[in-house]
C-alpha cells in the first residue's frame, strides 16, 4: 500500500498547476461535457501511466545495484527540482473538436502526459516500488484528484489555489523521498 499512497500523494501534488490541469480547464470551458472529459482523462492516464509503470518496473531489474538505487533517489530529487519550474500553457488543437469531448480529452491528455513530470514520476515510483498495479492506480487517482475538481469548478478553483505554494510542496515531497532513500 506504500506504493499506492506515495504514488497518489506525489502525483496529486505534482499535478497542481501542471499543463494537464490547465488543459482540463480549457477543455471544459470549450467543450462543456464534463463527464466525457473525465472519462477521457481516466482512460488516457491509465494507458499512459500503465505503460510508464510497466517500464519503470521492468527497468528496475537493471537498477538493483547500489549505483542503480543511487540513480533512482537522485532522479526523485531532480524531478522535485523540475517541479519548481512552471509549465507553459499549450493551446489545444481546435481541429479535433469534431471528434467529441471524450476523444479530444483522451488524445490531448495522452499526448500532454508524454514526457511530463507525472509520467517521469510514474516511471520512478514503479522502479522504486516494483509494483505496476499499485503505482498505476495511485498515479491515476492522483491525476483524477487534481483534474476532476477543475472540470467541475475550474475557474473558482484556479483563482483560489496558490500554485506556487503547491508546486513548492510537491517539489519538497519528491526531494524528501529522494533524500530519504539516500539516507536509508
Amino acid at each position: 500500500m506504500d506504493a499506492f499512497f506515495t504514488s497518489t500523494l506525489t502525483v496529486t501534488l505534482a499535478e497542481m498547476g501542471d499543463k494537464t490541469q490547465l488543459l482540463s480547464l480549457l477543455l471544459v470551458t470549450r467543450l462543456q461535457k464534463p463527464w466525457q472529459i473525465i472519462a477521457g482523462i481516466l482512460i488516457a492516464t491509465l494507458l499512459n501511466h500503465g505503460v510508464s509503470a510497466w517500464f519503470g518496473d521492468w527497468f528496475s531489474q537493471f537498477l538493483t545495484s547500489e549505483l542503480g538505487e543511487l540513480l533512482i533517489h537522485l532522479s526523485f530529487i531532480a524531478v522535485g527540482l523540475w517541479l519548481l519550474i512552471p509549465d507553459k500553457d499549450d493551446e489545444p488543437n481546435t481541429s479535433l473538436d469534431k471528434y467529441g469531448a471524450f476523444v479530444v480529452s483522451l488524445v490531448l491528455f495522452f499526448i500532454a502526459e508524454i514526457g511530463d513530470k507525472t509520467q517521469i514520476a510514474t516511471v520512478l515510483l514503479a522502479a522504486q516500488y516494483q509494483s505496476l498495479l499499485w503505482v498505476t492506480l495511485g498515479t491515476t487517482l492522483g491525476m483524477l484528484l487534481t483534474n476532476v475538481p477543475v472540470v467541475f469548478a475550474g475557474n473558482y478553483i484556479m483563482q483560489r489555489i496558490p500554485f506556487t505554494l503547491t508546486r513548492a510542496l510537491a517539489a519538497l515531497v519528491f526531494v524528501a523521498i529522494g533524500l530519504y532513500g539516500l539516507i536509508s
